[in-house]
């Protein structure tokens, strides 16, 4: 189930504007102002609440929390009411409210955040561990061979840049293990690490990472862009600070 399915939003990018000033943060990447992050966050954060369950149905509205605080930390929910336009979705996105405004109109019982981490060893990056890359996916095809820098990707050392990126990138992660970012993908907690090809200390690409099935290794699935990443980090929490910025 997918948000525009479930309900209709009326004029959405007003909404998500609206959404926007609740909750002070950067939503948009480099000059725009689109809200591009925001509208990704809140529409993968839905599909994780329809599927736990999370979503509180009664006669006369439709509620989920959204898992993002306004300046005083009080959570924000969004709130449906019933579509009165036939034949459309059964809801109307009516609009965004914070727990004490719902609490003062008499809903006593809000609903729960999504939860995208069951067990919380699986945010630290353990860097007694290797690193093994997937050359042949973050190279050998093609959409994913267009995500790294051109002078990268056109180079007959490819292989050797990368490698050379990799040792820096475990250096940083020894120096602080919180420069690997959790990120939520496919039902699972993958670790992002930076890697920099072409300047020290400016990542150009995020090296998603797993363990082995027995805690032996990383493995180095896929370089991300960084928006790709952050996307999919911000599901889990907020980056200020970080080395991934929007």
């Amino acid at each position: 189930m997918n948000l525009f399915d479930f309900t209709y939003c009326g004029n959405y990018n007003r909404q998500i504007q609206n959404l926007s000033r609740i909750v002070p943060e950067k939503w948009s990447f480099g000059d725009s102002n689109d809200n591009g992050i925001l509208k990704g966050y809140l529409e993968y954060t839905f599909k994780r609440v329809y599927e736990e369950g999370k979503i509180l149905f009664h006669k006369d509205y439709a509620i989920f929390n959204t898992g993002l605080f306004n300046h005083y930390y009080q959570p924000v929910f969004a709130y449906f009411v019933p579509n009165l336009v036939p034949d459309r979705q059964e809801w109307f996105l009516d609009g965004f409210y914070t727990e004490y405004h719902l609490l003062k109109s008499g809903i006593a019982d809000l609903p729960e955040k999504a939860e995208f981490v069951t067990n919380p060893s699986d945010l630290v990056f353990d860097t007694r561990l290797e690193i093994v890359p997937q050359y042949e996916h973050i190279f050998g095809e093609e959409e994913n061979a267009q995500r790294l820098p051109e002078n990268v990707r056109n180079s007959s050392m490819k292989v050797q840049l990368f490698d050379g990126a990799l040792r820096q990138t475990r250096r940083m992660l020894e120096a602080d293990y919180k420069n690997a970012i959790p990120q939520y993908y496919n039902h699972s907690i993958q670790l992002l690490i930076p890697i920099c090809l072409q300047s020290p200390g400016k990542p150009d690409l995020a090296l998603a990472c797993v363990k082995t099935a027995d805690g032996s290794r990383y493995l180095g699935r896929t370089c991300l862009t960084l928006r790709m990443a952050y996307h999919n980090a911000r599901l889990i929490a907020r980056l200020d600070g970080s080395w991934l910025k929007p």
